[in-house]
């Protein structure tokens, strides 16, 4: 199995008034010779609420230093959420390890239906309306990343129509399309 990269684009997050919200913090142990020894892992997502959104996670040995390690790498790591309304144009799936989300576009009114990560990434995202589910692991994590995913592969339908009107289909000599 192939993992699936995440799509980023660059986004001047200095142009953007980004709220960060901190999803988990992760207790590790290492255990040494002379005892144990603590650091912290931060999930963090950051978003201005208009469609902007990113994930990161920051490693220290403390705290307030692991939030603001995972806030600068979410600030680098921003997508552009395309949106219909308040919601999203169409329903998209994405897996993520053993991380499997489904997002689907909802009625407006009908608020956000999502639980733990996927609810902190939708509503920094901006979207008001959406029915989700998260299937496979719970792994908050590999979750938020999925969420990423799913968010990243949603394109604009009229740009995607304009695009697929363009491409030309090829012909064969005997007047039947190929199949190539």
């Amino acid at each position: 199995m192939v993992k699936e990269a995440i799509i980023r684009s660059k986004i001047d997050a200095s142009e953007l008034a980004l709220t960060d919200k901190l999803i988990y913090i992760n207790r590790v142990s290492k255990v040494l010779k002379g005892g144990k020894r603590l650091s912290f892992a931060a999930l963090v997502v950051t978003g201005d609420g208009a469609g902007h959104v990113g994930i990161g996670v920051g490693k220290s040995n403390e705290v307030p230093e692991a939030i603001n390690k995972a806030g600068a790498v979410a600030r680098k790591h921003l997508i552009k959420v395309e949106m219909a309304g308040n919601t999203i144009p169409y329903e998209s799936r994405a897996k993520f390890g053993a991380a499997d989300v489904l997002l689907k576009p909802a009625a407006p009114g009908i608020g956000i239906i999502a639980g733990g990560s996927v609810r902190a990434i939708v509503e920094a995202a901006g979207v008001k309306d959406i029915l989700t589910k998260s299937l496979g692991s719970a792994n908050k994590t590999n979750v938020a990343k999925a969420v990423i995913l799913a968010l990243s592969q949603i394109k604009n339908p009229q740009i995607e129509k304009g695009r697929r009107l363009a491409i030309p289909v090829p012909v064969a000599a005997d007047g039947g399309a190929t199949n190539g």
